[in-house]
């Protein structure tokens, strides 16, 4: 009995970390592009690599998990993750990071089936085993929407170095801890890998995103960003046509047909994408543009993390007695009316309508996440249920990746074209400054005091323009995925009262 809630605290100490640095570095932009000289562009890649990366390998290692050993698995996950996090630390340029990020992706997707395995292999009995996977459960969830809180913490008492170093004394205890506590699992060496086929899942996914980020800044040559494309979607058709072909595929395509799980999968992706995005969002707008520091920024965000972290059992209850048609609907018709109201907030003279509606909007979301899980392991055969879960797992990843991406899309081309720039700028310096408003700072630094203070405001001009185009842009397009999941669930089952 001792060893199984020893194993349990090793589990949420490894996990920790692991779900934090999904979110940890959204207040950390304006520190990271005056110190590492990171461009808009850049920043985007080094917080969504992490979960694209991620997204990508984690199906692999968990086959890796079940050919050596959760043990294994975990310390060999922990130790990588450790050392991706001491790399990142010393990060001297923005690639330099993004690639120290991939890594850390890497160690993250050794560690999240070794925990899973782990809480599966150690527990036997049903009710202590679910016990240890809400504590999992709470762990992932509330790691990631307390993360810009805890990075805004780090950042203002030291270096942004802090947010990656304080992992390696973490990882370093708990590889002692399981090397000394948790017992050796025997392995399974017939389990195929497909780590061929991961490698080109994430190649495809990377490709895709970059030459839609490229697409729209229209810095790079059409005929580049067309090639990528087209490469980036013959690699994903590939990883599909092998998927349907294997006689024990990564990823059980077929899942897919369903409608119930298909429906499933869009309202994962759909809700990480919200709050993931917005999250990255505020972080930029609360700095940038009203001031706040890092810790004030993720102090002022802290009601979309409660509502977020505590919404899981509300949430439940609500699907049992409502039905998941109606939750999940409810929930994507809120968050729509959260964003909506949010692109017409003005977040330092209307602080209260903000923190109201950012609490509708964690709300609402997280329990669109919970009926997009309910949806996707109900409908799930009983002996596809394992993969039913990865694709969940992935649902997720790839929803987190994304919705940075699009986030950053949308403010990006919304504030290249609304900012109006002073007279007397070079065009180098015009297109510097209508980047990003991170680089639009970068150049009023170096400007005379009246241009620097008339580009300050013309930035924070156009970047409260773009937050309001972007979050009303995603309230629209999420009361039609409402609509959408409303008539796609109209034949699921209702429980009975």
């Amino acid at each position: 009995m001792f060893r199984q809630w020893v194993t349990l605290v090793i589990i949420v100490l490894v996990y920790i970390p692991v779900a934090i640095d999904a979110t940890v570095l959204h207040v950390a932009v304006p520190t990271l592009s005056a110190v590492l000289n990171a461009s808009g562009n850049e920043l985007l890649w080094i917080i969504d690599i992490y979960s694209l990366v991620m997204a990508g390998m984690v199906l692999p290692m968990g086959a890796l998990g079940d050919k050596i050993g959760f043990k294994r698995l975990l310390l060999i996950g922990s130790g990588l993750f450790g050392l991706a996090s001491l790399l990142a630390a010393f990060a001297a340029s923005a690639s330099w990071l993004i690639a120290t990020r991939a890594l850390l992706a890497i160690g993250a997707a050794m560690i999240v089936p070794a925990t899973l395995a782990g809480i599966r292999n150690t527990f036997s009995q049903t009710q202590q085993r679910n016990t240890a996977l809400g504590v999992w459960a709470a762990v992932g969830s509330g790691g990631a929407a307390f993360g810009p809180l805890i990075g805004g913490m780090l950042l203002e008492h030291f270096y942004w170095d802090s947010v990656f170093l304080i992992n390696v004394p973490l990882v370093l205890m708990v590889m002692a801890l399981t090397a000394r506590f948790v017992p050796r699992q025997q392995g399974r060496t017939d389990q195929p890998l497909h780590l061929q086929q991961a490698l080109g899942l994430i190649v495809a996914i990377l490709l895709l995103v970059w030459s839609a980020k490229t697409a729209l800044k229209g810095a790079v040559p059409l005929w580049i960003v067309g090639a990528a494309l087209l490469t980036g979607g013959a690699l994903l058709w590939r990883f599909v046509r092998l998927q349907l072909a294997a006689a024990t595929p990564m990823i059980d395509m077929r899942l897919f047909t369903h409608r119930v799980i298909l429906s499933g999968v869009i309202m994962a992706v759909t809700a990480m994408v919200t709050l993931v995005g917005f999250e990255l969002l505020m972080a930029q707008e609360l700095q940038f543009v009203h001031g706040f520091t890092p810790f004030a920024a993720g102090m002022f965000m802290l009601p979309v993390m409660l509502a977020s972290g505590f919404s899981g059992p509300i949430a439940g209850v609500l699907v049992s007695r409502l039905g998941l048609r109606r939750v999940a609907t409810g929930g994507m018709a809120l968050s729509a009316l959260s964003f909506l109201g949010l692109s017409v907030t003005n977040f330092s003279t209307q602080p209260y309508q903000a923190w109201g509606l950012m609490a509708m909007l964690g709300f609402s979301a997280a329990s669109a996440l919970l009926a997009s899980t309910a949806a996707i392991m109900a409908a799930a055969p009983k002996e596809k249920a394992a993969a039913a879960g990865a694709i969940e797992t992935m649902a997720y990843e790839l929803g987190a990746g994304l919705g940075i991406a699009v986030f950053g899309l949308i403010l990006s081309r919304s504030f290249a074209a609304s900012i109006q720039l002073p007279q007397g700028l070079t065009a180098q310096e015009a297109a510097q400054a209508s980047s990003s408003i991170g680089e639009a700072f970068r150049l009023a630094q170096t400007a005379e005091p009246g241009t620097g203070a008339s580009i300050i405001a013309a930035a924070r001009e156009a970047f409260i323009g773009s937050h309001s185009v972007a979050l009303s842009t995603a309230g629209l397009l999420m009361l039609l995925l409402a609509a959408a999941i409303w008539f796609s669930l109209a034949r699921v089952e209702q429980p009975t009262h």
